[in-house]
């Protein structure tokens, strides 16, 4: 990974070769960060697309192998990032898997699976983090959650489980670091345009779009630059907020 330089803030994206990874990397880079993108070891074939998408941020965007699911795993890379470019100002938690079934369907490896990802995950970085950004006296953490987080969706206990309890994590966090300069948030998008949906039957996308009130599916874009808005530096009075971005797909006080 190219060294970068340390002018700027540091911000760390997991899931980051994803393709809401991808966006939220150039929306934090273009938004003066140099961002590392963190992603299983196992993906580094995607290593070389990552760096096609984002050619144009050679050297300010750069790539960690790590399993978001393993806690020494996240103690390593942060410290491994911290000694070469310095303290973590921005985590974006975006790493996610699914593993849908119906519940009287649904094996304990596929609830434990998904946990191990998408909730403890959360835990696991935002354990390593904030203890330097409270004594730094900034931080912003966004974690992405989902409307499945708000709505519930058949076939997504674990889903829809864990990703409720990442706003229920985020909002406790923010309590804790509010006074320490540190920001916690979570967005949760709505239906996107993303490999997931795609690949759904025609019939069950077009149903998914007639009940988006804006007519359309949401992009990574769309995401990235909410995750953006909440990880500015003058931010700094939002914080354990839930953001919703759906398309009006779900609306709530």
């Amino acid at each position: 990974m190219n060294q970068i330089p340390k002018a700027r803030r540091i911000a760390v994206v997991t899931g980051g070769m994803g393709g809401l990874g991808v966006a939220i990397c150039r929306q934090l880079a273009n938004a003066g960060r140099h961002v590392i993108a963190l992603d299983l070891a196992a993906r580094v074939e995607r290593l070389a697309g990552l760096q096609h998408e984002l050619a144009d941020l050679e050297g300010i965007v750069g790539f960690e192998p790590a399993d978001v699911s393993d806690f020494e795993q996240c103690q390593q890379v942060i410290a491994r990032i911290e000694q070469q470019h310095g303290g973590i100002d921005v985590l974006v938690n975006a790493a996610g898997i699914t593993r849908d079934t119906s519940l009287r369907k649904m094996s304990p490896q596929q609830w434990h699976e998904l946990m191990r990802v998408n909730l403890d995950g959360v835990f696991n970085m935002c354990r390593h983090v904030v203890d330097g950004m409270s004594s730094r006296g900034f931080g912003r953490i966004v974690n992405i959650s989902s409307v499945n987080g708000q709505t519930g969706q058949f076939g997504q206990t674990n889903y829809s489980a864990a990703k409720a309890g990442v706003h229920g994590f985020s909002m406790a966090l923010a309590r804790e670091t509010a006074r320490r300069g540190v920001t916690v948030n979570t967005v949760s998008p709505g239906y996107c345009d993303t490999p997931m949906v795609a690949a759904v039957s025609a019939e069950v996308r077009e149903q998914i779009i007639a009940d988006i009130p804006v007519g359309r599916l949401g992009t990574p874009g769309d995401i990235a630059r909410a995750v953006g808005f909440l990880a500015a530096d003058d931010a700094g009075y939002l914080t354990g907020i839930n953001l919703p971005v759906n398309g009006g797909y779900f609306m709530s006080f």
